[in-house]
C-alpha cells in the first residue's frame, strides 16, 4: 500500500510539473490594469538578481558661463555635489499548491489544471510591488514615490471657500494657479533645468476635476481646462500626464491631507530597482498529500536621485 501512495505521488508530481509549463508562460504575459507603477515610475532589472543593496547617487549641479579672455587662466567651472544613497534589497514571496485529491482527479479526468492559482499569486505579487512603489513599506527602510523626504513639499494656499485649501473648496482658476505652482516652482528652483511631465492625484481629488464644470454655460470641465492650460503643455507642446491613485494620496500629506504629487518621469529622476522580477520556481511536495510551487521575487524602494524634480502639494 506505501508503494501505491509513493507512486501516486510521483505520478502527480510529474503531472504538475508538466502543467507547469503550460500555466506559466500564460501567467507571465498577463497584464493587470489596475496595477500602475509600471506606467509611473521607471523599473531597473538590471541589478543581478542575489545582490543585496543598490547604490545610487543624487547630484546637483552648480556653474555659470562667463566672458572669458584667450589671455585668462581663470576658466570658469561647472561643480557637481554628490551625495550617496544605498537602498536595501529584499525578497518576498507568494506561491500556489495543490493536494494530492486535486491532482488525482485532474489526471482521472484527463483535464489540465486552470491557471488561477498561478494568475492570483502573481498579481498579488504585482500588488505588492505597486504598494512599496508609491507607499513604501516601513519595514524593510522603503520610501515610496509619495512618500519620500528628499522632495519639496508645500501647502496649498488656504484662499478657498471657508479658507480652506483643498481642490474642492476652490474656483477653477485657483485649481489651476495652484497646479501651474508646482510646476513652474520646479522649473525656476532648477534654473529652468527641470519641468513636471505628471501629476499624480487622490482618486477622489481627479473624479472631482473630472466631473465638475467650470460655469453652468460651458460644458468644459475643470479637468479639461487644466490639460488644455497647464504651463507645462503650454510650455512644450505635450501633454502633461495626470493619474488618480486610489488610496496612496488620501492621506499621505502633512497632518495625513490629501497630496498632489508632480515629477518628471523619467530614470535619471527616479527609478525602483527589481533585480528579480517576479517568477515561479520548481514544485515540490511538501508534505504527504501537499504540492506547492514557491513564487519569489527581489526588489528594493524607489529611489528619487533627483529630489528638485519631485513636488509635493499638501491639502488639496
Amino acid at each position: 500500500m506505501n508503494f501505491m501512495t509513493q507512486d501516486a505521488q510521483q505520478r502527480s508530481m510529474n503531472f504538475l510539473i508538466s502543467q507547469q509549463s503550460i500555466i506559466e508562460p500564460t501567467v507571465y504575459q498577463m497584464r493587470y490594469q489596475e496595477i500602475q507603477y509600471p506606467n509611473l515610475i521607471p523599473v531597473d532589472t538590471s541589478a543581478p538578481e542575489w545582490i543585496n543593496s543598490v547604490t545610487y547617487f543624487s547630484m546637483d549641479g552648480v556653474g555659470q558661463a562667463q566672458w572669458f579672455s584667450g589671455k585668462a587662466h581663470d576658466m570658469p567651472n561647472v561643480d557637481l555635489s554628490r551625495e550617496k544613497f544605498e537602498t536595501g534589497v529584499h525578497m518576498a514571496g507568494i506561491g500556489y499548491g495543490y493536494d494530492l485529491e486535486e491532482l488525482g482527479k485532474a489526471q482521472l479526468l484527463g483535464m489540465n489544471l486552470t491557471n488561477d492559482k498561478a494568475s492570483l499569486a502573481r498579481r498579488v505579487s504585482e500588488e505588492k510591488i505597486d504598494q512599496v512603489a508609491f507607499g513604501g513599506d516601513s519595514t524593510k527602510g522603503f520610501t515610496g514615490l509619495v512618500s519620500a523626504t528628499t522632495p519639496t513639499a508645500t501647502t496649498a494656499p488656504a484662499d478657498g471657500t471657508g479658507s480652506a485649501t483643498t481642490f474642492a473648496s476652490k474656483t477653477p482658476d485657483q485649481v489651476l494657479r495652484d497646479i501651474n505652482g508646482q510646476l513652474t516652482g520646479m522649473f525656476t528652483g532648477t534654473l529652468g533645468g527641470e519641468i513636471a511631465d505628471t501629476l499624480l492625484l487622490p482618486y477622489s481629488v481627479l473624479l472631482d476635476l473630472s466631473t465638475r464644470r467650470i460655469d453652468s454655460v460651458n460644458q468644459t470641465t475643470i479637468l479639461e481646462w487644466i490639460e488644455r492650460n497647464n504651463i507645462y503643455t503650454r510650455t512644450t507642446g505635450q501633454a502633461l500626464t495626470i493619474r488618480g491613485l486610489f488610496g496612496y494620496l488620501d492621506t499621505a500629506g502633512a497632518s495625513s491631507t490629501k497630496r498632489m504629487v508632480a515629477y518628471r518621469r523619467s530614470p535619471d529622476v527616479l527609478k525602483m530597482h527589481v533585480p528579480m522580477p517576479f517568477r515561479f520556481f520548481p514544485a515540490w511536495q511538501t508534505g504527504p498529500m501537499r504540492f506547492d510551487v514557491p513564487g519569489v521575487f527581489r526588489l528594493g524602494g524607489v529611489d528619487i536621485k533627483r529630489p528638485k524634480a519631485v513636488r509635493y502639494l499638501d491639502g488639496i
